[in-house]
């Protein structure tokens, strides 16, 4: 089941794998929000100096492929190590100027992710968003 200790344990998976050397420098939450179409998460760092990510709410359908979930956190995870919405140093003046998200992501072991993503995109997404909410047209 998808829920937020399962939300919650991903992102402690993901970090203890593919972000180990990035200090956890605050509190870092992280919950299911939103019904969006274009955006699959952000992060955001709150007035209490924590910082938050949350994950498009529509990702706890289990049509939705475990690596996209993943993929989503370790996005908002290269965006923490970054120093944005982070109290780590701020690497860049952009969040995602020149790709540098991918990168990251590519150098920690996510290619193959962020190419199945893509072709998931283009063949799947947009039938199980619609599932939800109907075609505008």
């Amino acid at each position: 089941m998808r829920d937020y200790p399962w939300l919650k344990e991903k992102l402690d998976e993901i970090w203890i794998k593919y972000f180990p050397d990035i200090p956890r420098e605050n509190k870092v939450l992280i919950t299911f929000k939103g019904r969006w179409k274009n955006k699959f998460g952000h992060i955001q760092q709150l007035p209490s100096k924590n910082t938050w990510i949350a994950v498009n709410k529509l990702f706890q359908d289990e049509r939705v492929p475990e690596y996209i979930v993943n993929l989503t956190i370790a996005h908002e995870l290269a965006h923490y190590s970054h120093g944005f919405q982070s109290p780590l140093e701020q690497k860049y003046s952009h969040p995602h100027k020149g790709g540098v998200v991918n990168k990251e992501l590519k150098k920690r072991g996510f290619s193959e992710e962020l190419e199945k993503e893509k072709i998931w995109l283009k063949e799947e997404w947009l039938n199980i968003y619609h599932s939800y909410f109907k075609k505008r047209i």
